[in-house]
């Protein structure tokens, strides 16, 4: 039962979920996850970003006054549990070890690195126009119309991380799977991949429930997402069963436009030209889940945390695809002889971008 309180007689709802505050007129309501149709003037008292002044004929994200009322990914709360607790810990980065990430790229040495390569220029270039990104090339760009051009908003941005997000969860969890499918199959270990293949899934998942928290995606959006899982899955499924490391390296290569998408933001944000962004918050669930400092937690330190993640997803990748798919043990679940060399972490403390060779790990 929530409560509401008037300069008059206090007025009382029934609703269920978690609380949002809404103004009513001049009341200010705490409602759960109904829209109270009865009620009118109903408005969001707070709504972490602002899109009205960035209105494209395409809506691919929406934060609608109306929309923002329901809330997407609820906690759950029962008369017994508060909230379900996460097994996969997310390690703790120092913003040194964010600030150091760098956009590299592994050069393609097989025929298997070159069609994984070559899969992911064509789904950047299908991503690119999906969500109109837009970058200027490289080098300087002198004419004030040409920068203008090139110029993204902060919901541009959002259209690209929600699309980007919302299938980079899929190859980790369609590794994974199959892994365990095989390891029941054929009665064997599997020597650690599984859980760091599913904990990438988690962790890219986590990503999206974050920026859900920005901006809630639009029809269009959500439409693309549908038909983009829908051949991601099946295609990765197929592509994994016939070379595992072919999709490792895709993944490690798509990864790098990752890390370079997200470059770019804070680059954009660091300059100022995003400036809905400049004195926002990150939203509470990225706060718990990356353990964000009190001071550290704009939209520009979100950026580098996630950042971080992806440039680990890169490293793991392309050392996953470096080596045995059958026989190896994962190295990153891995006790090594001599724990004084440099090795494979979970955290940022040692990445290399172009993953660990064979001969380095095994």
């Amino acid at each position: 039962m929530y409560s509401v309180t008037a300069t008059t007689t206090p007025l009382r709802l029934s609703a269920t979920g978690i609380s949002k505050t809404v103004c009513v007129g001049s009341l200010y309501v705490l409602a759960g996850g109904h829209h109270y149709s009865t009620l009118q003037s109903i408005r969001v008292r707070y709504s972490p970003v602002s899109l009205s002044s960035t209105t494209s004929k395409r809506s691919l994200s929406s934060a609608s006054p109306k929309s923002a009322i329901k809330e997407f990914f609820p906690r759950v709360e029962t008369k017994q549990i508060i909230e379900a607790e996460s097994a996969w810990k997310h390690p703790v980065y120092t913003e040194e070890q964010m600030r150091s990430i760098r956009t590299e790229h592994r050069k393609a040495r097989t025929w298997s690195d070159r069609f994984a390569l070559a899969m992911v220029q064509g789904l950047r270039w299908g991503m690119d126009f999906v969500t109109g990104y837009r970058h200027p090339p490289k080098g300087d760009v002198k004419d004030p119309k040409a920068v203008t051009k090139f110029t993204m908003t902060e919901r541009q941005w959002l259209n690209r991380v929600l699309f980007l997000e919302s299938v980079a969860g899929v190859p980790g969890m369609v590794a994974g799977m199959l892994r365990h499918l095989r390891s029941l199959r054929t009665m064997r270990r599997d020597n650690g991949w599984i859980e760091t293949l599913l904990e990438e899934a988690y962790n890219e998942r986590m990503h999206l429930l974050t920026f859900m928290k920005i901006a809630e995606p639009g029809l269009f959006m959500r439409l693309m997402v549908l038909g983009a899982q829908g051949v991601y899955f099946n295609g990765l499924f197929i592509s994994y069963l016939i070379s595992p490391r072919t999709c490792h390296r895709f993944v490690g290569y798509l990864e790098e436009e990752a890390v370079l998408t997200y470059t770019r933001v804070i680059q954009e944000i660091e300059a100022g030209n995003l400036p809905e962004w400049e004195k926002m918050e990150a939203p509470e669930i990225a706060v718990k889940y990356w353990q964000m400092p009190e001071g550290h937690r704009s939209m520009l330190d979100l950026m580098l945390y996630v950042r971080a993640d992806e440039a680990k997803h890169r490293e793991v990748n392309h050392t996953l695809g470096n080596l045995n798919q059958k026989e190896d043990p994962n190295p990153y679940t891995a006790v090594f002889r001599d724990s004084k060399k440099p090795r494979p972490s979970k955290g940022g403390d040692l990445m290399k971008p172009t993953g660990w060779e064979r001969e380095e790990v095994i």
